[in-house]
């Protein structure tokens, strides 16, 4: 049997769940190769080496009627701004872990100090729509980034930071069908990709480790998880995501034997990346180990980026073949 992969994504816009598959898997055989295992790329992205699934629920975020953040609330202004408040927060903590780069370049640091002036609660409220004003405000400063629009993929201020605030959207816990709250049901289709008969090896990356991490703590069936690989996570966040995630104190779930959180220093969303300063171990003493890589580029938070160092698929590709057969 061969051992099942699941791929969780992060925030953006609607995608093609085949084609990131692809692209994800092909990062994957670029450090693979890299990292000395040549051999086994044929098998990997031919479909020999893994039952590979890339878990999809970026259409939830988008569904009729769901709120849409800074990008044009339909939620009712209080609702809205809960979530704009929360967004503000979670990038005015990691905009300043970033000034404190002491290596920051100049043109860098000028549109992440503007962009914290934005960002920074007034000493008054505002009105209805304010907090969404500030995140687009600081935004439109760190698209000012050299080279940072064109290499995010980010076209306007506004709808990036719609993108953005999903990570709010789902720690906020809200948008109810009537059943289910967004959050529940992002987690129901991820829970979904996950094998009962065999190893599972989880790769989440941005939003998607806080919604993978969850996903493995309230699963209640038989889950083996050999592997468990962070990449880009915002986890680290300590005001805005940190004492959010559920369950609180963070633990590593049960089902997991080995973690892996991999941190880029000029990654925005990976503030505080040391997981294992504050991630309780779980039964089998299992904490995360976290590792620095470096990438090439203005923006390099992609998962693709991540991928395809040889730090990241060495040790996933090594899993892969440990446990197939299994």
């Amino acid at each position: 049997m061969k051992p099942r992969l699941v791929f969780v994504h992060g925030i953006g816009g609607p995608r093609d769940a085949a084609a990131d598959l692809d692209e994800w898997l092909r990062a994957v055989a670029e450090g693979a190769r890299a990292a000395g295992h040549g051999d086994r790329i044929s098998a990997l992205t031919g479909g020999w080496a893994a039952d590979a699934r890339f878990a999809y629920y970026g259409d939830l975020f988008h569904a009729a009627g769901a709120q849409g953040g800074p990008a044009g609330a339909a939620a009712p202004g209080g609702a809205a701004d809960q979530d704009d408040e929360l967004l503000a927060a979670l990038l005015l903590e990691a905009v300043e872990a970033r000034l404190a780069d002491p290596d920051l370049p100049a043109a860098e640091a000028a549109a992440l100090r503007h962009a914290r002036t934005r960002l920074e609660p007034p000493p008054a409220a505002q009105g209805v729509g304010a907090p969404a004003r500030r995140v687009v405000g600081a935004v439109t400063s760190l698209l000012a980034v050299p080279g940072l629009r064109t290499a995010g993929g980010w076209l306007t201020a506004r709808a990036t930071a719609g993108m953005l605030g999903q990570v709010a959207r789902y720690l906020n816990r809200a948008e109810s069908d009537g059943t289910t709250t967004l959050d529940q049901r992002i987690r129901a289709r991820v829970a979904e990709s996950l094998a009962l008969d065999g190893p599972t090896i989880v790769v989440a990356h941005s939003l998607g480790t806080v919604v993978a991490l969850e996903t493995l703590h309230e699963h209640r069936g038989a889950l083996d998880v050999p592997l468990f690989v962070t990449l880009g996570s915002p986890l680290g966040i300590r005001t805005a995501v940190h004492p959010r995630v559920r369950p609180h104190p963070l633990g590593t779930p049960e089902s997991v034997g080995r973690w892996l959180n991999f941190w880029d220093r000029d990654d925005l969303v990976a503030a505080r990346p040391l997981l294992e300063d504050f991630v309780r171990p779980n039964a089998g003493a299992v904490v995360p180990r976290s590792r620095r890589v470096d990438s090439d580029g203005a923006w390099v938070h992609p998962a693709a980026k991540y991928l395809a160092q040889p730090a990241v698929a060495g040790p996933l590709v090594e899993a892969l073949t440990t446990h197939a057969g299994r």
